[in-house]
């Protein structure tokens, strides 16, 4: 097992960008305390508000698949339908 790192870059549809936020916002606490979770770090673009980035770090990526299958990812999910513009994940690995 390998230590997993995620970029995730969700843009808000520039209508729904306090929506977005408070969502992904409501993540963050349950989601360090998750079995494999190194860190779960947001940040939002200085230029553009309705971008938001999520830094995070995964004892392996058999844990984070089951970070991505619980209840309060889902119910983001569910929160935020048709207020995200796109959404891209990158899953990498460190090698220097």
């Amino acid at each position: 097992m390998s230590q997993l790192t995620i970029i995730a870059n969700i843009i808000a549809k520039e209508d729904k960008v306090d929506l977005v936020k408070a969502e992904l916002l409501k993540l963050i606490d349950i989601t360090r305390v998750e079995e494999g979770c190194i860190n779960y770090d947001l940040h939002q673009d200085n230029d553009n508000k309705a971008h938001f980035m999520f830094y995070e770090n995964w004892e392996s990526r058999e844990l984070w698949q089951v970070h991505m299958g619980n209840k309060h990812l889902s119910e983001y999910m569910a929160a935020t339908e048709g207020a995200v513009e796109d959404f891209i994940l990158n899953e990498m690995t460190v090698i220097a």
